[in-house]
């Protein structure tokens, strides 16, 4: 795998420290409420797991498994929700966790399908964000790290399902003159 990737975007190291900043905040922000974490699946599966485990609190988790890219290197901008929560969200504080928060539409759809089952109050954390891909303008609660507009893997962050072991996020050298992965 080296062979196609340049310097790591960001470090293990990084990742770890960021984490555990991110679980002291929300710790903090949410004291004596009844939060539920959502994993988005598969993307934030690494993350998710280190950042729930980074949160002092009793807490319930779930997750969803969406879709908006089909293998493609780029959202097809159709989202599809692929199954159903276990838990029931009426009256209780979520966080949607992401793995990242590209153009927005994603966020916004899931943040409207939760809306319509009345949680008390939905919030997002990302572990990345791409400001200059926004075209839908979202609210990300807890950032991780905002990135370049790079094509990134690792960390759950996959291309094609493959990368997604990598302890690290790295940028996919291999790309053509459209910037898609090759």
């Amino acid at each position: 795998m080296d062979g196609i990737f340049g310097k790591p975007l960001v470090t293990q190291e990084e990742m770890r420290a960021r984490i555990r900043e991110l679980g002291r905040q929300i710790t903090a922000d949410y004291a004596q409420k009844d939060l539920i974490m959502i994993g988005i699946l598969k993307g934030a599966y690494a993350f998710y797991a280190d950042l729930a485990r980074a949160v002092r609190l009793p807490l319930k988790v779930d997750f969803l498994v969406v879709s908006s890219y089909a293998g493609k290197a780029k959202s097809s901008g159709k989202i599809k929700v692929l199954t159903e929560l276990t838990e029931d969200i009426a009256g209780r504080d979520v966080l949607l966790v992401e793995d990242i928060v590209d153009s927005g539409s994603t966020v916004q759809h899931l943040r409207k399908t939760l809306e319509a089952r009345k949680p008390k109050s939905i919030k997002v954390c990302a572990l990345l964000s791409k400001p200059s891909r926004r075209k839908v303008d979202v609210a990300v609660d807890y950032v991780g790290f905002k990135i370049p507009n790079k094509f990134v893997v690792g960390y759950g962050l996959d291309y094609q399902q493959k990368y997604r072991n990598l302890p690290y996020l790295a940028v996919l050298d291999k790309v053509d003159e459209e910037g898609e992965p090759v």
